[in-house]
């Protein structure tokens, strides 16, 4: 693969390396992008997770959020990208991963410092006293589920119409200002606030490796070496190059 030792030299001499993952990551895992050909709003309709039409039809909304996320999403496994990803910040050449995911396949793989900047499936909420609850906690024959003090729970990724939960936020901006090397995976760059972090990590100085099939909205401005390739495929190569020639 063309530029692939030169990305090995960039992953290598990083002080703080950081990787920005979208739905491309993904996809090789089963699971379909929100957008796109064979995307999800393709089939759904978004308005069951928009913030309002879930406040006054929660029943409704879980019906087809399960069938949305609960399936497939819980159920994929993590694929080579998300295991590469995992082992590059295990051996010290990244610190840590910003994903616009919320299926938690990067923690699957092992990777440590994630942060969920659309938040998670598998932690819910109460919309009443604020009680956390895992997945594995929760009847999900209930249409919707209830907490204990009788308020319906509402998963905790970010809906249309709410904000970015303040503690990711932060600590991905604060990720993102740090990094000097930023390695772009499977996002067209096309959601804000999500979009402004490799800005922000540019004009901070980093380096940007980009990983999508097709151009992005950061192909031609930010990113300084781009694979036009599928997740696994690059990182399979870089694991082999990073293997051999820094062990």
């Amino acid at each position: 693969m063309e530029n692939i030792k030169t990305a090995a030299e960039l992953i290598k001499n990083a002080r703080y390396g950081v990787a920005f993952t979208g739905a491309g990551v993904s996809v090789e895992s089963g699971i379909a992008p929100f957008t796109g050909v064979g995307g999800l709003w393709n089939q759904y309709d978004p308005k069951f997770i928009e913030i309002n039409f879930f406040q006054m039809h929660p029943a409704e909304s879980w019906r087809e959020m399960k069938k949305i996320f609960f399936t497939d999403m819980e159920e994929s496994v993590p694929n080579k990208a998300h295991e590469v990803i995992s082992a590059l910040e295990q051996k010290g050449f990244l610190k840590g991963v910003i994903t616009q995911n919320i299926d938690g396949l990067h923690q699957k793989a092992g990777s440590k410092n994630v942060q969920e900047f659309h938040g998670t499936i598998h932690t819910l909420s109460c919309t009443g006293c604020g009680k956390k609850y895992s997945l594995d906690d929760i009847d999900l024959n209930e249409e919707p589920p209830y907490c204990i003090c009788g308020g319906v729970l509402k998963p905790d990724f970010v809906f249309y119409g709410e904000g970015i939960p303040f503690m990711p936020y932060q600590k991905s901006v604060e990720m993102a200002q740090k990094t000097d090397l930023m390695i772009i995976v499977g996002t067209a760059g096309q959601v804000m606030p999500a979009c402004s972090l490799p800005l922000a990590a540019k004009e901070h100085g980093a380096k940007i490796i980009e990983v999508n099939p097709q151009p992005s909205a950061f192909t031609g401005t930010v990113t300084d070496l781009y694979f036009p390739v599928k997740a696994t495929e690059f990182f399979s190569k870089l694991e082999e190059e990073l293997l051999s020639r820094f062990k």
